[in-house]
């Protein structure tokens, strides 16, 4: 009877829910199933096409958070998330179905879905104990009836339909008994006496076979004692008991108490009382022994168990016994408070969201029944959102149009209150943000922008920044300046001002000027950087400033450069005679142009005054005879500007009666030389150019000395072998000695040279020796020396070089080889010679090419070519022996080409292709020898002049 309740009940809640779901589809699996195992095609069940299930985000949503079965959106299979055991899920509850739902969004949707989990033969039959014992007097009559346990299977249906059997079966016989609710009692049946004296003990087993499909068993033990005599058991009141007991009843409370009674006496009718059932039951009940009262030993929830049913047997002290059941039915009380699962929640909403949009689904279920299990929901007030109920699913929607600008984002409590007494409440908090749309354009902090700038300013300085604000947010606040495009006299507003885009600031582009533009205005649009782009524009008016940045110009008299122009004044003229006007203007504005009008120059300033303001030159006393003609005034226009600016007029006055008077002195005006305001100028420029030349000249000699001092130090200190090149400006210029032309003479000597005995003498007593300025310190000291032996030199001359005796090719020096050590040549007058005759005299005749040199022959000029080309071929084997060192810096430069004294001919010296030498003509006759002329003294020595230099 309860059980059709119970289903008229649930059929009744799918009715109801049917409504308010868009389908339901059922399926049936086997428990056990492997994970993973395929439950049923839900898309085709349902109709759902796969792009809808990706789409709409489905999921299956479990009240209990248990996740038994779980949905694959690319295949739309419905899967067991893990193994399903229908005895730990649903007990002995039949049918055990799994009741999920099917979530999907966008619009949001769900399904109910139910999956039966049917029962397999899992579970084979056990009995409470792993052994029963009976002491069972031998009075036992036959049909005796010891109640047995009844084996324990947990499947259900067929599976868990059990038979017994007892074997042996001498004395005892099964026997079964269906009871009104469907069970069924076992009786072990004595079906033959006991002889306690023929057999004491008894064994016996007892075998339980469930039908399922295989059939799994389970055996028992049971151990017979026969006692004496006891021929009456014990036997209850009631075979039934039933009691109410209210869920969360403290522990410890009697429920009710059974009573049985026994025929005999004495100890055989003391009856001793005992549960035996198993699981659940003895955890949460207990029964008294001795009084047969049952208490709460646990606690009950109405949420777990409804009814819970307690066998209940009692047993005399002759191990008679008898048995009933007590039927406990448990009522509900609201101790569940209602719980709130957020199925799908949006965290971010649109500000143009329309109402009634879903913000939040939401689960709230209450374990208790009947009024404790409605739930009813509500939110706090003054929000522009609302909550719809569905079944057990609410939705949040939104009730009202969103502004993000004014709530930025809600707090919304949603209150679950179930309908018990007292009533119980849960609540969640839910944080919905206001996405921002670009639906507020930025706004100028002034609609007219006016800012003053002074002329002549500088190209890019800062003015003043505009300004707007957005009340959007993020991207859609961020305000970019731009200016627009307009023409100021022309020209585009963008040559003139410049707006950053980031921070309004306002530029000038160019120098402005007050006298061609005074003030312009342009607009600047503020864009925010949504989509599309909101703007407002803003009216900048600019104001230029003047400055005192011109002077003066004088508009009359007129200023002419050839003519000379001339106010007569009449010399019968009155005091305060207006001889002329000094119109003049200036361009600025305000004070800038306030002019003023001073006298700065006059020739006769006691006759003229000035007109501070209106600039009339008059006359301030009788004009007489002898004032001069020719008067001319100097006025000073000036501006009020700070600092002030001028012009200057020259005005020239005759004081005369005609214009005939006034032309004759008038006429050389224009001759006059003018008075040259840049002089000064002129002057100190002079002055600074011979001055920095001057300096220049020193700087430039000093230099020179100084290099000089450093060249001549190198020679004087350095130990290699240099052997430097002097150019050939050593000439006998008096040509006083046997020599009829001027020669050239090369010597190359050591540093260490000064410290030899090389002489230097002079052909004659007035022959100079002339050295080149750049030669060294070396050669310097030695000339020194000689000048100061000159005299002895003049008057003894050392006997010649034995080696005049030998052919020229055999003599050292110029004509024999050449060595770049110490080099010395000896120069004697052939009339001072001790020994000695003269070619002619010696033999030689007149077919014999003979020196021409005074002692005892002078080196020819084949001679002399030899020694220079010698020295040639010398200075190029140094280069090969001393290697890259001996290069330009540290030898002699000797020319490629070498000229002949007294001879057309140029020879070209290369070591490494010898030319053939051209032969040289025969000398010339010698003149006759001139006597030299005595020595000079240092008193005597004077420069030579221009006629001996030529």
């Amino acid at each position: 009877m309860a059980s059709s309740e119970m289903w008229q009940a649930a059929a009744l809640f799918m009715i109801m829910f049917q409504c308010s779901v868009r389908g339901q589809i059922s399926y049936s699996i086997p428990e056990e199933m492997a994970k993973g195992s395929i439950v049923g095609n839900i898309s085709q069940g349902l109709g759902l096409d796969l792009k809808r299930l990706k789409s709409g985000k489905a999921r299956i949503f479990a009240g209990d958070n248990t996740e038994y079965v779980g949905l694959n959106n690319e295949r739309g299979i419905l899967h067991t998330e893990e193994k399903i055991d229908r005895e730990a899920l649903c007990a002995k509850t039949t049918p055990c179905a799994l009741h999920v739902q099917l979530i999907l969004e966008n619009p949001f949707e769900w399904y109910d879905v139910t999956v039966e989990i049917t029962d397999i033969n899992d579970n084979a039959p056990s009995f409470p104990k792993g052994e029963i014992t009976f002491e069972i007097s031998e009075s036992a009559i036959t049909g005796a009836r010891f109640m047995l346990e009844n084996a324990i299977d947990l499947d259900v249906g067929s599976n868990c339909h059990l038979s017994y059997s007892l074997k042996p079966t001498d004395n005892f016989v099964l026997s079964l008994q269906s009871q009104t609710d469907g069970d069924r009692n076992m009786e072990m049946v004595l079906q033959k006496t006991l002889d306690r004296e023929n057999k004491k003990q008894l064994s016996l087993l007892l075998t339980a076979v469930d039908g399922g499909e295989p059939q799994l068993t389970s055996t028992v033990r049971i151990h017979v004692t026969v006692l004496d005599h006891n021929d009456n058991p014990p036997v209850f009141s009631h075979r039934v008991y039933k009691a109410i007991l209210a869920e969360n009843t403290p522990k410890d409370t009697v429920i009710t108490s059974v009573s049985a009674s026994d025929a005999d006496e004495g100890s055989n009718a003391i009856i001793t009382y005992y549960m035996s059932g198993t699981g659940d039951v003895n955890d949460l009940f207990m029964v008294d022994a001795r009084s047969g009262e049952i208490s709460l030993k646990g606690s009950a929830d109405f949420e777990k168990a409804r009814r819970y049913q307690i066998n209940i047997q009692a047993r005399d002290q002759g191990g008679l016994s008898d048995s009933c059941k007590v039927i406990v039915d448990l009522t509900d009380m609201n101790d569940n408070k209602p719980m709130i699962s957020i199925v799908s929640m949006s965290n971010s909403i649109s500000e143009e969201s329309r109402p009634g949009i879903v913000v939040a689904m939401l689960n709230v279920n209450d374990l208790d029944s009947g009024l404790n299990g409605q739930v009813h929901c509500h939110i706090n007030d003054n929000i522009p959102f609302a909550i719809a109920s569905s079944s057990s699913f609410f939705s949040l929607q939104t009730e009202q149009e969103l502004d993000r600008e004014r709530e930025s984002e809600y707090n919304i409590s949603v209150i679950c209150t179930d309908e018990g007494v007292p009533a119980l409440s849960s609540s969640v908090s839910l944080r919905v943000q206001i996405s921002d749309v670009n639906d507020n354009a930025p706004v100028f902090e002034k609609t007219i922008y006016e800012a003053c700038v002074v002329e002549n300013n500088t190209p890019g300085v800062s003015i003043f920044s505009v300004k707007a604000s957005d009340a959007d947010w993020n991207q859609n606040a961020r305000v970019s300046y731009i200016l627009e495009d307009s023409t100021v006299n022309g020209v585009s507003v963008s040559s003139y001002m410049s707006v950053q885009p980031d921070s309004g600031l306002v530029t000038a582009m160019r120098s402005f000027d007050y006298e061609t533009l005074k003030d312009f205005h342009f607009r600047v649009k503020a864009q925010d950087g949504g989509s599309p782009p909101l703007s407002s524009n803003a009216t900048v008016k600019i104001t230029i400033q003047d400055q005192n940045d011109n002077a003066p110009q004088v508009l009359y008299p007129v200023q002419t450069g050839g003519s000379v122009v001339a106010e007569i004044v009449p010399r019968a003229a009155d005091v305060g005679y207006l001889v002329t006007k000094v119109v003049a203007v200036d361009v600025d504005s305000g004070q800038n142009a306030w002019l003023s009008y001073k006298l700065q120059k006059a020739t006769d300033r006691a006759m003229f005054e000035v007109g501070l303001q209106n600039g009339e030159i008059r006359t301030v006393r009788q004009v007489t005879d002898k004032d001069a003609v020719k008067q001319k005034l100097t006025v000073v226009v000036e501006d009020n500007g700070q600092p002030s600016r001028s012009a200057v007029v020259s005005i020239n006055v005759a004081v005369a009666d005609s214009f005939p008077e006034v032309l004759s002195d008038f006429k050389d005006f224009t001759h006059k030389k003018q008075y040259n305001d840049h002089l000064t100028f002129y002057l100190v420029l002079a002055l600074a150019a011979v001055s920095f030349l001057f300096i220049t000249c020193v700087v430039v000699i000093i230099s020179v000395k100084i290099y000089r001092w450093r060249q001549s130090r190198f020679v004087y200190q350095s130990n290699l072998p240099v052997i430097p090149y002097y150019p050939p400006h050593y000439a006998d210029t008096g040509v006083t000695g046997t020599l009829p032309h001027g020669y050239n003479y090369e010597v190359c000597m050591t540093t260490d040279s000064r410290k030899s005995d090389c002489k230097f003498s002079t052909l004659g007593g007035q022959s100079v020796l002339v050295v080149d300025p750049s030669f060294t310190e070396t050669m310097q000291h030695n000339i020194k020396k000689n000048n100061d032996v000159e005299g002895e030199y003049s008057t003894s001359q050392k006997p010649p070089n034995s080696d005049w005796r030998f052919p020229p090719n055999q003599r050292p020096g110029p004509s024999g080889q050449q060595r770049f050590h110490t080099l010395q040549q000896r120069w004697t007058p052939y009339e001072k010679s001790r020994a000695g005759v003269r070619p002619d005299e010696a033999g030689a005749g007149p077919g014999v090419i003979a020196g021409t040199g005074p002692w005892p022959n002078p080196p020819t000029e084949a001679e002399q070519l030899q020694a220079l080309m010698a020295a040639a071929n010398e200075a190029s084997e140094a280069t090969a022996t001393l290697g890259p060192r001996y290069n330009l810096q540290y030898g002699p430069e000797y020319r490629q080409n070498v000229y002949i004294p007294g001879s057309t001919a140029t020879l070209t010296a290369n070591p490494q292709q010898q030319v053939p030498q051209q032969a040289l003509p025969p000398p010339q006759a010698l003149p006759p020898a001139e006597v030299p002329k005595a020595a000079q003294t240092p008193a005597s020595k004077k420069k030579p002049t221009k006629k001996d230099k030529k």
